[in-house]
């Protein structure tokens, strides 16, 4: 009886999880609001990074592997990403192309100071998960006809997200010395966090899965998904039109 009572309230947990992807993001939101209108860096990372210089690997893992976990825009992607890929092959293949995008961006916009007003790229990044929802809700195919390549569209809005990072790297305003090491740090960091967010939510997609109502509130999610985009695209045109 306590078992039965305890896969109910599991139910009861996983049904909803659509709506429980909104309410965290609004609460993100709401919790950071005044960070991301002023699209500001934490005051305490950045007032360490700029006191310190050489080669500090430890402290920029770190603040990779922050960046990464706490960025609900990137995780949001990253979501939209595996939704429907149930192969580790698969999985890791996208992950890997996302991943080798950002990457590349950041390091090439933070070390040759490539900056990209971060207003506007945020709203890039909003956009690609507003992107990831069609896609996953089979909008491009009824729409229009055919099917965007997922694989290189993937790839480009990893580069997109990739200048994202950049522009917070930036913002630390990082000491030359010992720059190209710290910066590789970095991403080592945030491939870290990124690890760890997709593994959480790999765990909680196995379980919804195997759910019989998955698909019923996948439809639901990718909807409430696509509304978080345009919602991130909202946000950051209207920090850029104050700024």
């Amino acid at each position: 009886m306590q078992l039965a009572l305890l896969r109910g309230s599991l139910r009861l947990f996983i049904a909803p999880l659509s709506l429980l992807l909104t309410l965290l993001l609004v609460l993100l939101l709401l919790g950071i609001s005044e960070q991301a209108l002023a699209h500001a860096v934490a005051q305490g990372d950045k007032g360490y990074i700029q006191e310190i210089s050489g080669v500090k690997l430890i402290a920029f893992i770190y603040l990779g592997a922050k960046h990464m976990v706490t960025g609900y825009d990137h995780l949001l992607f990253l979501l939209g990403i595996i939704f429907f890929l149930y192969r580790l092959r698969d999985i890791t293949l996208y992950v890997s192309l996302f991943a080798l995008g950002h990457s590349t961006t950041m390091v090439i916009g933070v070390y040759f100071n490539l900056a990209i007003n971060s207003y506007i790229i945020d709203a890039i990044i909003g956009l690609s998960v507003v992107y990831k929802a069609l896609d996953n809700l089979g909008a491009y195919q009824r729409w229009f006809g055919f099917q965007p390549n997922t694989r290189v569209m993937t790839m480009v809005f990893g580069l997109c997200h990739g200048f994202g990072l950049a522009s917070k790297v930036i913002d630390y305003e990082i000491a030359q010395d010992g720059l190209l090491p710290n910066l590789i740090a970095f991403n080592v960091g945030v491939e870290m966090g990124q690890l760890i967010a997709l593994s959480a939510i790999l765990i909680l997609m196995g379980y919804w899965r195997r759910q019989p109502s998955f698909f019923k509130h996948a439809y639901s999610a990718n909807v409430l998904m696509m509304g978080a985009g345009f919602t991130l695209i909202g946000y950051h045109l209207v920090g850029l039109a104050v700024s």
